[in-house]
């Protein structure tokens, strides 16, 4: 592995929990947005797409986020169904 390659593995940026879904305004990854709603990427970024999950906010050229109270909204509606 070269230098340059190893410094750059650990300055990646730490993984974000499951408590930022406590937050309503939090911005949350697609990592946990798949954690806590158990479907796959592709699964989400489908109902998006048709209209059946919250739609991200671009935070950036090339990072897209959800804000957690809709994620939060749209898994209470679910557990009411």
């Amino acid at each position: 592995m070269q230098p340059e390659a190893a410094s750059r593995r650990y300055n990646r940026a730490p993984a974000q929990t499951l408590q930022a879904l406590h937050i309503p305004e939090a911005l949350l990854k697609i990592q946990t947005v798949t954690a806590v709603t158990g479907l796959s990427e592709s699964t989400i970024r489908r109902k998006v797409t048709d209209g059946k999950f919250p739609a991200p906010v671009k935070d950036g050229a090339r990072c897209t986020r959800w804000v957690a109270a809709s994620v939060s909204n749209w898994l209470r509606a679910k557990a009411v169904q």
